[in-house]
């Protein structure tokens, strides 16, 4: 179920945009993770290969749940094409050898030849290098085509919201004639395909946040953050106060965090409300349900999520009941009861708070 048009789309015509009011979401949003879920090929969950990430079908199998927005990463071809992919590199395999070639230097026809065709063929099957170096041939349940930023548009459903990270190389420095060139050819296709979708920018890349709240006034825009989980050599990168001081210098009306950086430092969410900025996080933590619900209860405006079927329909029917509502009454101050009624799950407020002290701590990664 997709939030109002007036829910994602901002007023326009008025240049001081900049100082406007809060964006406020109406309510608690679930956002599905790539579609219908990131697909990591080395994990044994067959859940996490059932259906191809950032496809049309992974959309509109998402679509079909109860969340508001679909999230999924653009880049654009050395030809103009906004497409639709994550990693920075496609791998492949020529003559036994497993090659490596990077999106942004494909025309669109070479990057669309690669994966499942829509005759069927797979010429060129693709393969997926992991963090640590592992290579895995992309095998999923439901193989789909790679697809552009117009395929998205005109194929998926119409009320879903469109969550459309900006995705560049952290090891790459961009000049700003090329961030706004890549950004006004991905604008050009929204402008002529979104209608009244909702929809919202996103990115990790701050000089890139900027730039896309300067060349349109429509849609709100959410600074990405680990904040601090990992450690980049920008610093504007590097901390949730970071993240809050672009957004005020930038007129961004949000942030996306990873969620242990929220949990590690809850106070954090009171200092970005004071701020007037909405708060959404991401990260495997939001596919346990109980961590979900200890965000909302903070009062994050909304999660981005791979097990979209388990967390939007355990959400949909949360239920908060008082200790003397229930006949198993144990001292504890409340209960929240998740899904279906002979599949609820219990958990007391003392749980709730115990929940904070199993957050990782702080990973550090120095990026070059």
């Amino acid at each position: 179920m997709a939030l109002s048009v007036s829910s994602a789309k901002l007023s326009t015509g008025v240049e001081d945009d900049k100082k406007q009011k809060a964006f406020v979401f109406p309510k608690f949003v679930i956002m599905g993770h790539r579609g219908f879920g990131m697909n990591m090929l080395q994990s044994p969950d067959e859940k996490l290969k059932s259906i191809k990430e950032n496809s049309i079908l992974s959309f509109n199998v998402a679509a079909d749940f109860p969340i508001e927005f679909v999230e999924f990463d653009v880049q654009v071809t050395k030809d103009g094409c906004p497409v639709i992919f994550h990693d920075n590199f496609i791998f492949t395999q020529e003559q036994g050898v497993i090659i490596e070639k990077r999106v942004t230097e494909m025309a669109l026809h070479e990057f669309i030849s690669y994966g499942p065709q829509k005759d069927g063929a797979n010429v060129n099957p693709m393969f997926r290098k992991t963090k640590d170096g592992r290579i895995f041939q992309w095998k999923v349940a439901e193989d789909d085509p790679l697809c552009t930023l117009k395929d998205a548009f005109v194929k998926v459903k119409r009320s879903q919201g469109f969550n459309i990270e900006l995705k560049f190389d952290d090891n790459i420095m961009y000049g700003e004639e090329e961030l706004r060139q890549t950004l006004e050819n991905i604008l050009k296709v929204v402008d002529e395909h979104a209608e009244d979708r909702p929809i919202i920018f996103s990115s990790f890349h701050p000089d890139v946040a900027r730039l896309i709240r300067n060349l349109q006034l429509s849609y709100p825009v959410f600074f990405l953050t680990n904040g601090g989980c990992e450690i980049y050599a920008d610093v504007r990168r590097n901390s949730l106060d970071e993240a809050i001081k672009i957004c005020k210098e930038g007129g961004l009306h949000g942030i996306v965090s990873e969620a242990k950086a929220i949990l590690r430092t809850p106070n954090v969410v009171t200092q970005i409300k004071d701020s007037k900025l909405s708060l959404i996080s991401y990260g495997q933590l939001n596919n346990v349900v109980e961590v979900v619900y200890l965000q909302y209860m903070m009062g994050v405006d909304g999660v981005i999520v791979d097990m979209v079927m388990e967390i939007s329909e355990a959400i949909a029917s949360i239920e908060v009941r008082n200790d003397e509502d229930d006949e198993e009454d144990d001292g504890r101050k409340c209960l929240i009861l998740f899904g279906e009624e002979s599949k609820k799950v219990r958990i007391s407020s003392d749980a709730i708070a115990l929940l904070t002290k199993f957050v990782p701590k702080t990973t550090l990664f120095v990026q070059q």
